[in-house]
């Protein structure tokens, strides 16, 4: 079962993942939430993984598809913090390649920053 807690971070929304993120009702619950957000216009997302034990592919599949969702909303998302087990799954799938991954919050925020200052 995954748990989240969402916190402000200047212009940055952090949701922060602790548990197992894996099928079932709260990792539809978790999707639901951050969709949410995103719909009702954060444009800037760290999830914050430090915290989370697990993570299957429907946890994968969720983050990708939120990360998606982000995009074409116009924002950008970013993965924080992942364990090396959780960070295991994230290789393997070759996420990188849609996802934007950082070592901790603190670095995932400053990349945020910084691709707004950019752009």
């Amino acid at each position: 079962m995954v748990e989240t807690k969402i916190q402000q971070i200047g212009d940055v929304t952090v949701v922060e993942m602790s548990g197992r993120l894996d099928h079932g009702n709260s990792l539809s619950f978790a999707e639901t939430s951050i969709n949410r957000m995103i719909d009702s216009g954060t444009r800037k997302l760290v999830i914050d993984l430090a915290q989370l034990d697990y993570i299957d592919s429907s946890g994968l599949g969720m983050l990708i598809f939120c990360g998606g969702h982000m995009e074409r909303s116009g924002g950008r998302m970013r993965i924080a913090g992942a364990n090396a087990s959780v960070a295991r799954v994230f290789e393997i799938a070759h996420a990188n390649r849609v996802l934007q991954f950082d070592p901790d919050l603190g670095s995932a925020c400053r990349n945020l920053s910084a691709e707004s200052a950019a752009g």
